[in-house]
């Protein structure tokens, strides 16, 4: 249904003919990218379209991907894109925005942004600068969902004033992302101070001794604090789309 009041809305706008209309109304919810199936039905069944993962693509193919879903008036998100990548596919769709610390690269229909009330919050939050990559392939994420995002950054438990300068933000989000390596100690500390679900993403940042990060996972995982739930090493989208999703959610209960 929701497919179809987009192709309607093509229709009266004089964007799409009868032909075309009825041709894409009839036709299946994969569109053949020829290397990818693109799944044009997954805003309907999750929430949000189908992000593409640029690592190991080649451009021809995310071109083909990207076309598929603007052609169905879907906002494109592809994440972990390399510079050369963006740089061939920035003159394809001049209207893509390349992040080359978050690796991202997204094409927005639309600039309209909903009513502040219809919005929901997203703040996310640094340990480190070393940790930025991560946080702002969260952060690409999160506004890719359509949430109002506030960044905190460097707040990491070594400096706790820090962090408790900044809880009127925190305690105004809908859900955070607490980005952090080394120890991983920053979400729980964070997860103590708002009602809010608390996504900790741990990052490979850190000595010998963490692993790659894997220190700061059991760590995020070994959380006493009640609203903490963790993603993936380095899996800022993750967390920026959990958290998406949850103030997506909680945006339209207001």
């Amino acid at each position: 249904m929701h497919e179809l009041k987009r192709l309607a809305e093509r229709l009266v706008a004089g964007d799409l003919s009868a032909e075309e209309f009825l041709c894409r109304r009839k036709s299946p919810e994969i569109a053949d990218g020829g290397d990818a199936q693109v799944d044009l039905d997954r805003s309907r069944r999750c929430g949000f379209p189908e992000v593409v993962f640029a690592q190991g693509k080649t451009v021809e193919a995310m071109e083909k991907i990207f076309k598929a879903l603007i052609g169905h008036g879907l906002d494109v998100l592809a994440t972990r894109m390399s510079a050369e990548q963006a740089v061939e596919l920035g003159r394809k769709f001049p209207d893509g925005c390349h992040n080359p610390i978050g690796r991202t690269f997204r094409i927005p229909l639309s600039d309209q942004q909903p009513p502040d009330d219809c919005t929901g919050r997203v703040t996310i939050v640094t340990a480190g600068t070393s940790d930025l990559p991560v946080a702002e392939e969260a952060r690409e994420t999160a506004l890719w969902t359509g949430a109002e995002v506030n960044t905190i950054l460097d707040v990491g438990v070594a400096g706790p004033h820090r962090l408790t300068a900044n809880l009127p933000q925190l305690r105004g989000s809908d859900a955070v992302v607490v980005v952090a390596g080394m120890e991983g100690a920053l979400p729980s500390v964070v997860g103590g101070h708002v009602a809010c679900p608390v996504i900790a993403v741990p990052t490979s940042v850190g000595y010998g001794a963490s692993f790659g990060g894997v220190a700061a996972l059991l760590g995020m995982l070994n959380s006493c604090a009640s609203n903490v739930s963790v993603v993936n090493i380095d899996a800022g989208f993750k967390g920026g789309y959990v958290a998406g999703l949850i103030a997506k959610k909680v945006a339209e209960a207001r």
